[in-house]
Formats: C-alpha cells, sequence, structure tokens
C-alpha cells in the first residue's frame, strides 16, 4: 500500500400576570359611581403588570447575550495555539516515525497530538493508513470514516476509507467511497485504480456466490484476495 504523509439552556417561559377579576366584591350601589375609577385601576394595574414582563423579557435577553458571548468565548479558546502548536510536533515525529518502518511508536505520536487536536482530519487520515498496514482493518476502518466526517471535501480521506472497507472485505462499500473521491477529484489516479480492484472484486464475488459458497464465505474470500491485490 502506498503510504502518502501529509507534513441549551431551554428558556423557561413566565407566565403571565392575571388580568384582574371582572367579579371584584364591590357594594352594587357604589358600582355606578366608581366605575370609572375601577377602568382607570384595572387599566393601570394592566399598564404596570405589561412593564414589569417587558423588564423581565429585556433581563432575559440580557441573560441570553451573556451566555452566548461566554460560549462564543469559551468555543474560540477550545484549541489554543500552544496545542496546536504541539499537536503539529506530535504529527511530524511520527511522521518521521513512519518513515523509518517504526509503526507504532508513529501511532503513539498521532494519538498524541489527537488528544491536543481531535478534529484533525489529517491525524485520523495518516493514523488509518498505519494501522491498515499493520493488520488492524476496524480501527483504520473508524479512524478513516473519522476523516471523512471531519473532512468531507478531502478525496485523499475517501480513498483511505475506500482501501479500509476493500481490506476489510466490503468492496461495494469501498466503490461507494472511491465515487465520492472522484466527483471531488476526477483525475486521481490512485482512486481510479482502486475503483478498478473493487469492481473485479465484485466481479469475483458473484463467480463465488454462483459457485454454491456461503455468504460468509465469499465476503472472507474477497477480503484476503483484495489483501493479496
Amino acid at each position: 500500500m502506498k503510504i502518502s504523509w501529509k507534513s441549551k439552556q431551554k428558556s423557561g417561559s413566565k407566565r403571565p400576570l392575571p388580568l384582574v377579576s371582572p367579579n371584584l366584591p364591590f357594594e352594587s350601589a357604589e358600582e355606578e359611581d366608581d366605575n370609572c375609577n375601577n377602568n382607570n385601576k384595572t387599566s393601570n394595574v394592566i399598564e404596570a403588570s405589561n412593564t414589569i414582563i417587558e423588564e423581565q423579557n429585556k433581563k432575559k435577553k440580557l441573560d441570553h447575550t451573556e451566555t452566548d458571548n461566554h460560549k462564543t468565548l469559551t468555543s474560540s479558546v477550545v484549541v489554543v495555539p500552544e496545542d496546536l502548536h504541539l499537536s503539529q510536533t506530535f504529527q511530524s515525529q511520527g511522521n518521521k516515525l513512519a518513515e523509518d518502518g517504526r509503526y507504532r511508536e508513529a501511532l503513539t505520536k498521532w494519538e498524541a497530538a489527537l488528544t491536543l487536536t481531535p478534529d484533525r482530519a489529517v491525524l485520523h487520515e495518516q493514523k488509518a493508513q498505519i494501522l491498515l498496514e499493520i493488520g488492524e482493518t476496524w480501527n483504520a476502518l473508524k479512524a478513516a470514516t473519522r476523516a471523512t466526517e471531519l473532512e468531507p471535501s478531502w478525496s485523499e480521506a475517501w480513498v483511505t476509507l475506500a482501501r479500509t472497507q476493500l481490506n476489510f472485505g466490503e468492496p461495494d462499500a469501498s466503490i461507494e467511497s472511491l465515487n465520492r473521491a472522484l466527483a471531488i477529484q476526477p483525475d486521481s489516479k490512485e482512486a481510479q485504480d482502486d475503483r478498478e480492484t473493487a469492481l473485479h472484486l465484485v466481479k469475483k464475488r458473484k463467480q463465488l456466490h454462483e459457485s454454491g459458497l456461503s455468504e460468509t464465505d465469499i465476503r472472507y474470500t474477497v477480503g484476503d484476495r483484495s489483501r493479496t491485490s
């Protein structure tokens, strides 16, 4: 396999203040004389209620603004420059170890880099390549999948994912990933070649199926053949 290194808070709704009841126990003799005063009082109470609600809404908006500002500040310091620099240092050390064939040591360096910067797709992609190289296909598949999730427009990540799928005995899924890679980079020779290999394995699987082998035998026979291609 050719390896290429790349140096809520829920906002609670407040209950509105109750309106003044129209059935207050006023003396019937005073009802007409006090209608105007009662109306004025009711109007004043409603106005006061509206004022209180407005103040509460203003306070709520202010609280939300402060919370949003805090979230923005917090998210902006998730990856500080020092961590990024140290992550890149670990990555470079891992690259050198991988070039020297010291794959396990390289993985250790990249794991350290991922602890500091877990959303760097390149680290997951390189990790997938090495895991595939040392025969840890399932872990390689998970790492490559993560790389495509983080950088869905990165053609090489899809190629790496396709290779892990091919080695896992899933040529159909591999072809889908290679189609994604070629949609991004139509002239990718690696993607074109790997797609031909996957198509050949699908054809071979069909022949094996017609020979009467079980689905499990077919899957692993195709997987084994892909590692020797």
